[in-house]
């Protein structure tokens, strides 16, 4: 039986096992299902039991009495061997017996859909997020000590993007998760406008107080800094998704899921700056 048609009472009293869980989606994706009165295990290599990618034999406990699973992959699901290890976890979930699986991915990104279509092979009852550029990417990941330091150097050029708030996509999956209505669907997600980086460090000065400066670099400047920070220099690749403005549009995914417009950056920004945490 399928969940859309297995009884709610019984879906409701398995867990949802939430890879990433401590992340900047997987967070509140669980936050939220607590709110619900849905158990949850967190899906991360310091949960317990763990969970790690890399590691099949860690999937097995992970996955024990779940009966849904939210799926993110990290580093990005557009790196070599995520498609084969998403397969490969989507077949093991839905023979462990959690048949919905909601895979957060990205808005034009190939290789992603890639691990789109591993998912779907697995017989899971499926559901598709393709997300643009997270608001939060600013103050809680790779963005936030460039805000702090006055300057967003980055190979971006004048491009455009549909920032998308981390709470709307929450809001989302833990729709799909627990209603009736998504399975095989795929919703794009994004903001409500396009905004270049040139005008988020506008948006940022205004709501911080301060000159936050927006420097374009070439992408082998930027990989430079990558490797100085320790972090993979393929992040380097996806800023050329909007380089080429495949995203430089706007789609209507969180208004089909919530019947509500999503968040502005200029709101997200505003409550960010009131916490502190841009103070430099």
């Amino acid at each position: 039986m399928t969940p859309d048609n297995a009884n709610p009472q019984q879906a409701a009293q398995r867990n949802t096992l939430v890879i990433g869980g401590t992340g900047k989606t997987g967070r509140r994706v669980a936050e939220r299902l607590t709110a619900l009165g849905r158990p949850v295990r967190i899906g991360s290599r310091s949960a317990e039991p763990p969970f790690v990618w890399e590691d099949p034999a860690t999937w097995e406990a992970a996955l024990e009495g779940a009966g849904a699973v939210y799926l993110t992959y990290y580093p990005d699901l557009a790196f070599p061997g995520a498609a084969e290890a998403v397969g490969a976890f989507s077949e093991f979930a839905v023979s462990k017996g959690a048949r919905r699986l909601v895979l957060l991915s990205g808005r034009g990104e190939e290789g992603a859909e890639a691990s789109e279509r591993a998912m779907r092979d697995s017989g899971a009852d499926w559901t598709v997020l393709r997300a643009s550029w997270f608001n939060q990417n600013f103050n809680e990941s790779f963005f936030l000590e460039p805000v702090r330091a006055g300057e967003l150097a980055l190979p971006t050029g004048e491009a455009a993007e549909a920032f998308i708030d981390a709470d709307d996509i929450a809001d989302v999956a833990v729709a799909a998760l627990t209603e009736d209505g998504h399975v095989q669907e795929v919703y794009e997600l994004s903001g409500p406008r396009l905004l270049s980086f040139r005008q988020v460090a506008a948006i940022l000065s205004e709501t911080t107080g301060r000159e936050v400066r927006y420097a374009p670099v070439s992408a082998d400047e930027f990989r430079a800094e990558l490797k100085r920070q320790g972090l993979p220099e393929d992040f380097a690749a996806l800023f050329q998704l909007i380089l080429d403005g495949r995203n430089a549009h706007l789609t209507d995914g969180v208004q089909r899921v919530l019947g509500r417009e999503p968040r502005d950056f200029a709101d997200f920004a505003r409550d960010a700056a009131a916490t502190g945490v841009w103070d430099a």
